[in-house]
C-alpha cells in the first residue's frame, strides 16, 4: 500500500508540474517591472509546496515592491539545466544544487530557511531495516540500495562519500542493484517495504516521517549520519542589483517582527530566515572533492 500511494503521489506531482506554475512562466529581473522569477526544487508533497510558496511570493511582492513569481521544478537538479532557458533570477535550493549553482550559474547565497525545529541545516542518514542484519559497509555487498537523486547531498553525495571512506569505490559492482527514488520520503518507504536493502534520506524528512508514524523508527536503523549542511537556501544571480538583494534579505529577516510576516512563516512551516554565506557550503565542497578523486 505504501508503494502504491507513493507511486500515485509521484504521478500527480508530475501532472501538477505540467499544469501549475506560480505566476508567469518566463521573465527575468530588469527595470521594466517584470520582477523576479525564482525557481523552487520539488518536495514529496508538491501540492502543499505550491500553496506555501504562493503565499510567500505574494508577501514578498508586496513588501519588496517588485512582482515575485515562483516556479516549481519537477525534479532535483532540473533547475541547473533549465535556469537559463526559463530566465530565472534565482532559486530556493538544496545544498548540493546550490554548491553547483555557485560555480555554473554565478549565483550567490542570500538567506537560509530555519525550520520548525529551529534549525537551518539537515543531515544525511544512511539506513536499513533492523531485521536486515546490515550494520556496516562490509555487510552491504551484493545488496540493493536506493538513493534519492544525483543532485542531492543527503540522498546521494553523502552516501557516496561514506561508502568510499569505507572501501567501496564502485557502487555498480558492489551492490546487486541501485536505484533513485526521486524524493527522500520515497526512499524511506522503499526500504520499509523491502524494495531496497539500504536507503538514504535527509534527516528532516526522516524525522518528520517518524513523528507521523513512530513504527517507522521501530523498523529502521540509522547506520551513518553526515555533517550538517544547509537545507534550503535562497540564491540569487550576482548581477541582480545589490540594493534589491539587500532589501529582500532584510524583508526575510524581519518577517518575525510583524503579525503578517509571522502568519506567512506559520503557513510555510518555517520559524524565520537568516543570512546565508559561502562558508555555509564548505562541507559540500569537501565531499565533492572526495568523490571526484580517482
Amino acid at each position: 500500500m505504501r508503494v502504491f500511494l507513493a507511486a500515485c503521489r509521484h504521478i500527480l506531482c508530475i501532472l501538477m508540474f505540467v499544469l501549475v506554475v506560480i505566476g508567469p512562466s518566463a521573465s527575468a529581473f530588469d527595470n521594466s517591472g517584470e520582477g523576479l522569477l525564482i525557481g523552487v526544487e520539488p518536495e514529496h508533497n508538491i501540492f502543499e509546496q505550491i500553496e506555501r510558496y504562493r503565499i510567500l511570493a505574494e508577501y514578498l511582492s508586496k513588501e519588496l515592491g517588485i512582482n515575485v513569481r515562483l516556479t516549481v521544478m519537477s525534479r532535483y537538479g532540473e533547475l541547473l539545466k533549465r535556469f537559463k532557458s526559463r530566465r530565472l533570477d534565482g532559486a530556493f535550493l538544496s545544498s548540493y544544487t546550490a554548491a553547483m549553482a555557485f560555480k555554473q550559474l554565478n549565483l550567490e547565497p542570500v538567506a537560509m530557511a530555519v525550520n520548525l525545529k529551529d534549525n537551518a541545516f539537515s543531515q544525511g542518514y544512511l539506513f536499513t531495516r533492523k531485521d536486515s542484519g546490515i550494520t556496516a559497509a562490509k555487510e552491504m555487498q551484493g545488496k540493493s540500495i536506493v538513493f534519492v537523486d544525483p543532485a542531492t547531498t543527503e540522498g546521494y553525495l553523502f552516501p557516496l562519500v561514506w561508502l568510499r571512506q569505507n572501501g567501496v569505490k564502485d557502487k555498480e559492482r558492489y551492490f546487486s542493484r541501485f536505484s533513485f527514488s526521486g524524493s527522500h520520503a520515497s526512499a524511506i518507504f522503499a526500504v520499509l517495504d523491502g524494495k531496497a536493502d539500504i536507503g538514504c534520506a535527509k534527516s528532516t524528512v526522516y524525522n518528520r516521517q517518524i513523528t507521523k508514524d513512530p513504527t517507522i523508527g521501530a523498523e529502521l536503523r540509522i547506520i551513518a549520519e553526515s555533517a550538517a549542511v544547509p537545507e534550503t537556501t535562497l540564491c540569487l544571480k550576482k548581477d541582480i542589483p545589490g540594493e534589491v538583494k539587500q532589501k529582500l534579505l532584510a524583508i526575510l529577516e524581519k518577517m518575525t517582527s510583524t503579525e503578517r510576516g509571522r502568519s506567512v512563516l506559520h503557513n510555510i512551516e518555517l520559524l524565520r530566515f537568516v543570512k546565508a554565506g559561502d562558508s555555509d557550503f564548505d562541507g559540500i565542497a569537501k565531499m565533492i572533492e572526495i568523490v571526484e578523486k580517482p
